[in-house]
């Protein structure tokens, strides 16, 4: 019994013995401790199991952020998101908005209009005439050269005398149009006689070769109409073939 109240303090004066030596950090740096006692603390702090963290220093000119993550894509729609994919279409359109304006204007930077500083009206376009700009056209036009130009107008003035209109063909062929302003009667008035059995359905069956009541009138006044039929292509006697219609010509020449 005694032996175990002997081994306990031996066990305990081991652990004391084992235990790292801490320096007393209660006075501070810089308040009574001399260059020598601080080496000694901080070598006894090295050689102890207690790290103290390094302070991350924000670099000379820096913001004091923290270094940028490598190999973790950023977040979709993210400002980490943004910045990098603007910087990739920069670098395929080749630079920077400020590289492209300096290349624009021959590396003079540009000049930041204001309403008291407007920008300078330029006109690069060669396609649009300045005829109605008094200042560019007095440049390079004078009374002389006016007066040189207006005589070329004149010797390319050309007068084209009228002509007569041309004659028509020597066709034999019938004018229908004169044919209809001739006459004055409405379509299906008698005016000439006609002979014959079933004549309606004789004019039908002919005036179906026709492609047109035009041609049809026009063959029917070659064949001796309108005073005579011969082949029946007009039953009621009106002067007008296979319902041949005067009316629009004689409309159109009454405007």
């Amino acid at each position: 019994m005694r032996f175990r109240f002997v081994f306990v303090p031996i066990v305990l004066a081991g652990l004391v013995a084992c235990a790292p030596q801490i320096p007393d950090s209660a006075r501070g740096v810089g308040f009574g401790t001399s260059f020598e006692e601080q080496q000694a603390r901080d070598a006894a702090l090295q050689g102890s199991q207690i790290r103290v963290s390094e302070t991350v220093r924000a670099p000379i000119g820096g913001t004091g952020a923290p270094p940028p993550v490598t190999g973790v894509s950023p977040v979709p729609g993210s400002a980490e998101a943004t910045a990098a994919e603007t910087t990739r279409i920069l670098a395929q359109t080749g630079g920077t908005a400020a590289a492209d304006s300096a290349a624009l204007n021959s590396g003079v930077a540009p000049v930041q209009a204001s309403p008291s500083n407007p920008a300078p009206l330029v006109i690069n376009n060669p396609g649009i005439s300045d005829e109605n700009d008094f200042e560019a056209v007095a440049g390079r036009q004078t009374i002389e050269s006016d007066a040189a130009r207006i005589e070329r107008n004149r010797a390319q003035y050309q007068v084209v005398e009228p002509e007569a209109l041309p004659e028509r063909s020597g066709s034999s062929q019938p004018n229908v149009v004169a044919f209809a302003l001739q006459t004055t009667h409405p379509v299906g008035a008698r005016v000439y006689s006609r002979a014959g059995l079933n004549g309606a359905a004789r004019a039908q069956r002919n005036c179906a070769k026709y492609p047109s009541p035009d041609l049809a009138q026009i063959d029917f006044l070659e064949r001796g109409g309108p005073a005579r039929d011969r082949l029946g292509l007009d039953p009621d006697g009106d002067g007008y073939a296979c319902a041949w219609d005067p009316t629009p010509f004689r409309k159109a020449s009454q405007g």
